[in-house]
């Protein structure tokens, strides 16, 4: 009796842990659809996220050097983001 009441625990607990994982999976998987659809809309966010996947991606590497192809170096990037932003209301300082 005790061993098919640990075996119906056991059942129940693995059972809500499933759901907590499908629960976790389709919120990550929402997010990540809300992000991308932002991202369609604002060319600049995409920039800005590239940028950050750069930075993540420097803290492990150690350095990264970026060549935009002409002068200018950072500020180049820089302009080409500002570039992307379009109409949007943001200002070059």
């Amino acid at each position: 009796m005790q061993m098919a009441c640990s075996a119906c625990l056991k059942a129940e607990r693995a059972a809500k842990s499933s759901l907590i994982r499908r629960q976790e999976w389709t919120a990550a998987a929402r997010s990540l659809l809300n992000t991308a659809r932002l991202m369609e809309g604002i060319p600049l966010l995409h920039g800005l996220k590239e940028l950050e996947a750069l930075e993540k991606l420097a803290e492990k590497v150690g350095r990264i050097d970026l060549h935009t192809g002409e002068t200018g170096g950072f500020d180049a990037i820089l302009q080409r983001l500002y570039k992307l932003s379009g109409n949007t209301g943001c200002q070059k300082n």
